[in-house]
């Protein structure tokens, strides 16, 4: 850290200034312990406004304390910590209010001078939660809640996180019951107490809790419990058959058997079930946060388009937070965070997330080939972006430069296609490995090889691109870092990997079961690779695809469709206009659509009917995807 201060130094007399304080006075951390505990009590009761009260209590010296909330958030890879929502800061010693400044540069830092004679500080702040999707994640309702520490706490600067200890206390409503990572120490009627641990582990250790509570053992009798904990809206939402239960349990195996290893002394999925309570999907070491409709389990036949986000988010205990990019492994909350290595840790699990569903049965394989199909079309024919300016390895950047807000066109600007994109990439990795090796090495190799060792430990262990090329080249030797890089910089198709597996990419008039799911779950109406436009259901225009049909026509994202020639709008209406204008090569498919408070009517000349992306199977070739689907 001292390079960095020097650099700052630097800086600042490269700019001319008069100080170095100018820039943000927060000391750098130290890897060294930290004197004392955090003593954190969470007051989680007040569901009707949706506040969580904060009293904390940090130890400290008499002399200048910098206390620091949460920035840099693992999972969201980016600078996204909520302060927005903290509020009512106070702090105070041996009784008495202290003035705090918030640092002029860096906004998540507040300075206090600790008066002689005093050993720590009291903090109070409340949490303001969202009122509304609007406003950010709804984590509070009459029925549920999902305390995330980072959003309740705050913590001295100058340590690595890794280095604070801290004990934590709950609230909650009564009655209620809870799942978390946390180990309980007492629990007082409604207020629970924690036993220690380090902040870093703290922060990473989230709760959910709820009136409608269930929890299963998804690995009964084993040394190392896995459990999943249910919140559900309401308590009919918590029924699950016995053949529901078998494949949430034969997940947990199917990773055991990929990986040869873990990296828990226990797991705890956590999961609601809630239209009111907002969705979620976020990793953590030892327990995921997970959220999904309410007929989760009771409509299970209509939700298979959903059924990877458990997978995906149980793989990250392996890719992500036990091994972890080297840039993103950082010492506190509040070190800059560097992407570059989100293709392995977020691309290989969105590729592992689809994979396991199917071995555990949680999707049967035709939805799996079908859900494939739809990525794959993404990056064949839906990301003119990719061909035309830009890369899989520069969208790493885009959990820093977006964070995920919504873009006018996202499929020209790109946003965070190293998911699906590096899906692809591993798909043809595995393929690539099975080719040079005769169909005896896979990415299951390489899989156990980089993330199943040392079973049992859960710190963090680091790598970079190059040991990511090492260990291909242990498995089977190749020029894989070029073989990467073209990948990963280039800007070619990505579906070399549906083409070594058996299968081709096809386009027909009539949409796969995931399209029709999709649409029913979105509401809207697709038709990408025909008119190249998405309309949601009252007939806005959410994406048009950049120089497609539709946009060299005129259509834009915001404009509202009113009607198809001439007919009121509906998602049927459309794809009449289509299949008309393709039996009759002189007739335009015509749009009524209102911009701002104009009207105005634009013809779309398109004749090549619907198109809709499949896997069909290439007989000439083995079915390498059947045998990467197929339970281990």
């Amino acid at each position: 850290m001292k390079v960095s201060r020097l650099a700052s130094a630097m800086f600042v007399s490269a700019l001319g200034l008069s100080s170095f304080a100018a820039i943000a006075d927060v000391p750098a951390p130290q890897d060294v312990p930290f004197d004392g505990t955090l003593k954190i009590n969470v007051d989680a009761t007040d569901l009707a406004r949706r506040v969580f009260r904060v009293h904390e209590v940090v130890p400290a010296q008499p002399g200048t304390l910098t206390l620091l909330y949460p920035q840099w958030l693992p999972g969201n890879h980016s600078p996204s910590g909520p302060i927005d929502k903290m509020a009512g800061l106070k702090v105070s010693a041996n009784g008495k209010t202290l003035a705090w400044k918030r640092d002029p540069l860096n906004v998540y830092a507040f300075h206090v001078e600790v008066p002689q004679g005093a050993s720590s500080v009291e903090v109070e702040f409340q949490f303001l939660s969202a009122q509304d999707p609007r406003q950010g994640r709804v984590v509070m309702t009459p029925e549920m809640l999902n305390l995330q520490w980072n959003t309740v706490t705050m913590y001295p600067a100058g340590y690595y996180t890794s280095r604070i200890k801290a004990e934590a206390s709950v609230k909650l409503p009564a009655g209620w019951q809870f799942g978390s990572a946390l180990e309980v120490a007492t629990r007082e009627g409604d207020t629970v107490h924690f036993k220690s641990i380090d902040y870093d582990d703290l922060v990473d250790s989230p709760i959910y809790a709820g009136q409608y509570f269930k929890r299963v053992d998804l690995d009964p009798g084993a040394k190392t419990p896995v459990f999943l904990n249910i919140v559900a809206d309401e308590a009919k939402y918590l029924e699950i058959k016995p053949e529901q239960l078998k494949l949430h349990q034969n997940l947990v195996q199917q990773m055991y058997k990929l990986y040869g290893a873990h990296h828990y002394d226990h797991y705890d999925f956590l999961l609601s079930l809630s239209d009111k309570m907002s969705g979620n999907g976020l990793e953590h070491h030892r327990s995921s946060e997970n959220g999904v409709s309410p007929g989760y389990f009771t409509e299970w036949e209509k939700g298979a388009l959903g059924r990877d986000l458990l997978p995906h988010e149980f793989n990250h205990s392996w890719d992500g937070k036990y091994r972890r990019g080297a840039d993103l492994a950082t010492p506190s909350f509040n070190v800059p965070m560097q992407d570059s290595l989100l293709w392995v840790y977020e691309g290989q699990t969105q590729f592992w997330g689809n994979v396991m569903a199917a071995r555990s049965g949680l999707v049967k394989p035709e939805e799996a080939r079908d859900m494939l199909a739809f990525v794959a079309a993404s990056y064949d024919k839906g990301r003119p972006g990719l061909q035309q300016w830009r890369n899989i390895q520069d969208t790493t950047n885009d959990p820093i430069i977006a964070q995920r807000r919504p873009l006018p066109y996202s499929n020209y600007q790109m946003s965070e296609d190293y998911y699906s994109g590096g899906q692809m990439i591993w798909l043809d990795v595995d393929g690539k490995l099975r080719q040079l090796s005769g169909n005896k090495r896979t990415i299951d190799d390489f899989a156990k090889a980089f993330f199943g060792m040392e079973n049992g430990k859960w710190d963090v262990n680091p790598y970079t691109f190059d040991d990511v090329v090492k260990t291909l080249n242990d498995i089977q030797p190749y020029d894989w870092a070029n073989y990467l890089r073209e990948r990963l910089d280039g800007h070619g198709p990505l579906t070399g990997g549906i083409d070594a597996s058996g299968w081709k990419l096809v386009y027909t008039d009539k949409p796969s079961d995931a399209i029709k799911a999709i649409e029913m779950r979105r509401g809207f109406t697709s038709l990408t690779y025909s008119l190249g436009i998405s309309i949601a259901k009252a007939g806005e225009i959410s994406d048009v695809l950049w120089d497609g049909p539709a946009f060299k026509a005129g259509v834009s994202p915001g404009m509202k469709l009113i009607a198809v020639n001439g007919k009121e709008f509906s998602g049927d209406a459309i794809k009449d206009a289509v299949t008309a204008a393709a039996k009759d090569k002189n007739k335009p498919v015509e749009l009524l659509v209102k911009n701002f408070d104009e009207y105005k009517t634009l013809r779309i000349d398109y004749h090549d009917g619907l198109k809709y992306p499949h896997l069909e199977r290439d007989s000439s070739k083995p079915d390498r995807l059947a045998e990467l689907l197929k339970a281990r």
